[in-house]
């Protein structure tokens, strides 16, 4: 784990050297203000993790700062010193938002006691902001009948507890973030976030500052300083959803991020210790992109120390029945509607390809529970295809011989053009419950409208 960083505001040199010195030795990192202006100074140099401030300081007093930091920092824990306590000052440092307040003289274990406590709450309430945040995007659990699926699932409970590097492959829907949340929650780790990041849906200039973190001043617009994905994983896992959309630049930074085990805030060269375990998906052929230049070499072998690739639903179709059952089940119950699947349904999904995968068969399946007159859903309520036919897409289905496939890339985009039109066209045009629908962020939603050229980005 990081160390934390300690900003200790007093004007007696004397209590600066002894909390330098304690709490240097409990594994903090210490910084030193005299007065408020150089406690300015250090918080605009580097982040900070929580300040403990006098009361009584030269100039501005430790309550102006204090208000000042509420305004400018609200997330910054503060603590209070004072060797001139007093009821009212205490109830106005509550007021103004200080986490506590603590009389001169005090003991080493006291305010390491208080700023454990103060850590303890900040990490507690940037976790709880980042899990409701990801709770619209995440699913439950994962249904396997199929010998591919379990093989694959016996590869999770093998490597789970492991912290080598993991690269998930199959295709655009298949569940690779499904996995790796198995990964993960099979693993020491299952306790701290899991912290999911679509390199696909950011632009390669904001990708770095998105994992690494920014310092305020690195670039106009960055007022203050913010850790990146990189430290809110740390102790727990970062999945890096479709690495292979990566900008090879970055590629090079992510790289070095890896072996050294530490990060570097844009616009700071000081290093960031982290424990992150990394699990890296992507739908593309990253030995073919390697093999172009596209995609590092050095990279590739560094994520690909423990490969899981996850077939296609239409190869294993043994898991289409109970995984149907399973997600009109859930469907329903955040739906507010019970249903069940007649076994014509079950035949006519069977007899689907499913270019989207599991993610249009739940597309399919929430349209069907939400539009169906009655409880049982019939065939005619799980029209499949991008023309809602239910056709078989195999060679059975006409007799005749296949030709030659279309480009996979372009099945899938007409399944996600498709799908995003059905939600938009469910919604009345609402883009943030669209994307509910979709199972995905509202800012993907709006890179995936652009790049299928359904509407620009405002």
């Amino acid at each position: 784990m990081s160390a934390a960083t300690l900003l200790v505001v007093d004007d007696e040199p004397r209590i600066r050297r002894v909390l330098q010195l304690a709490l240097s030795d409990l594994g903090y990192r210490v910084l030193l203000a005299e007065d408020a202006d150089a406690a300015q100074r250090q918080l605009a140099a580097g982040d900070v993790d929580l300040a403990l401030v006098d009361l009584q300081l030269p100039g501005r007093s430790g309550l102006d700062l204090l208000a000042e930091l509420r305004t400018g920092r609200p997330e910054l824990p503060v603590i209070l010193m004072t060797a001139f306590g007093t009821v009212e000052s205490a109830v106005q440092a509550m007021k103004l938002g200080a986490f506590d307040y603590v009389l001169k003289p005090f003991s080493v274990d006291e305010i390491h006691t208080l700023t454990q406590r103060a850590l303890g709450l900040r990490r507690a309430e940037r976790e709880l902001a980042y899990l409701r945040e990801a709770e619209a995007t995440s699913f439950e659990g994962i249904v396997a009948a199929a010998p591919a699926m379990r093989a694959v699932l016996a590869t999770v409970e093998r490597v789970a507890g492991a912290t080598a590097t993991v690269l998930v492959t199959g295709e655009t829907g298949v569940g690779k973030e499904l996995v790796a949340r198995a990964l993960h929650a099979r693993s020491p780790r299952a306790d701290r976030l899991f912290v999911a990041v679509n390199c696909a849906a950011i632009p390669g200039e904001l990708l770095e500052a998105e994992l690494f973190g920014v310092t305020r001043g690195a670039f106009t617009g960055a007022l203050a300083d913010r850790a990146g994905k990189f430290e809110l994983a740390d102790g727990g896992t970062l999945f890096l959803d479709e690495i292979g959309d990566m900008p090879l630049a970055m590629q090079a930074k992510l790289l070095r991020a890896l072996q050294e085990g530490a990060i570097e805030r844009l616009g700071s060269g000081a290093p960031r210790p982290v424990d992150v375990r990394v699990v890296a998906a992507t739908h593309r052929d990253l030995q073919a992109m390697v093999a172009d230049g596209s995609f590092r070499a050095d990279l590739f072998y560094r994520l690909h120390v423990v490969p899981i690739a996850i077939p296609p639903l239409r190869d294993r179709r043994e898991d289409i029945p109970v995984l149907a059952r399973h997600l009109v089940e859930r469907l329903g119950r955040h739906i507010g509607r019970a249903a069940r699947l007649s076994d014509e349904a079950i035949d006519r999904l069977l007899a689907y390809d499913w270019p989207g995968n599991v993610r249009e068969l739940a597309n399919v399946l929430e349209r069907a529970i939400l539009l169906a007159p009655g409880e049982l859903l019939a065939a005619a309520d799980v029209p499949v295809g991008a023309a809602g036919s239910a056709t078989p897409t195999g060679p059975a289905a006409t007799g005749q011989a296949p030709g030659p496939p279309p480009p996979l890339r372009d099945v899938v985009e007409r399944a996600e053009r498709e799908a995003i039109r059905e939600a938009l066209r469910h919604t009345g045009g609402n883009k943030t419950r669209a994307a509910e629908l979709l199972g995905v962020s509202i800012r993907t939603l709006w890179y995936k409208l652009e790049k299928l050229g359904l509407e620009p980005r405002p």
